[in-house]
């Protein structure tokens, strides 16, 4: 049985078992973990499983399939969607949340690097590049944030269809397109729990993959 003030937050995950106790650790009273494995060799599921979490499989390999695999399975009003590599705090989520009990649709988490090297440069390029093509169609974002809370039944219903990289783009834009109210908030961007690698930011190829699927979305 889910609480009225329960909140669950989506937690793509691909090989993060060294930033995994952490991340689950620092979820605030109320916040329940969907950790969606997307096929991790490293044991991440029984880690999360262990430390209280529930655990969905997604076999099909990217961010969009994991992330949505967690909205269709999540049952809060308000969900929350949050990296699992220890780079973002999730006690900034109930901020989050009250932006869109508040009458935000979207309430989003704009990062702010907190220490030299913890945000790629090539990595905050693509970035800015992305968002600056968004806010010339109108959407008032200067991140492609990982961090979001949303009311779920309005989030399957805008029906983001990419499942790669591109979806957190395609959120945004539809989002935009639709009229819904974008807040958008400062969050510390830490470097990444050590063992962890990103799949994105970790190299240029990642982050040249990453723009490809995210331009593909704004065609």
């Amino acid at each position: 049985m889910i609480l009225v003030d329960e909140v669950d937050v989506v937690l793509p995950c691909l090989d993060e078992a060294a930033a995994l106790p952490g991340v689950l650790a620092a979820l605030p009273p109320g916040y329940r973990a969907l950790v969606v494995d997307n096929g991790s060799r490293d044991g991440s599921p029984d880690i999360a499983e262990a430390r209280g979490a529930t655990v969905l499989a997604e076999p099909r390999r990217g961010y969009g399939a994991a992330v949505h695999t967690g909205l269709e399975s999540a049952r809060s009003e308000i969900v929350c969607f949050a990296d699992c590599d220890g780079s973002l705090d999730p006690a900034v989520l109930p901020e989050l949340v009250e932006q869109v009990r508040r009458g935000a649709d979207l309430a989003v988490g704009r990062r702010v690097p907190a220490a030299p090297g913890a945000w790629p440069l090539h990595a905050r390029a693509g970035n800015a590049l992305i968002a600056a093509l968004l806010r010339r169609r109108g959407v008032p974002v200067h991140d492609i944030a990982p961090l979001r809370a949303v009311r779920r039944a309005d989030l399957l219903e805008l029906g983001v269809a990419d499942r790669a990289f591109g979806y957190p783009l395609e959120l945004l834009s539809r989002a935009g397109g639709a009229g819904w109210r974008i807040v958008e908030i400062d969050v510390e961007y830490r470097p990444r729990a050590a063992g962890t690698r990103s799949k994105v930011s970790g190299s240029v190829r990642g982050t040249l993959r990453a723009v490809r699927d995210m331009a593909r979305v704004l065609r």
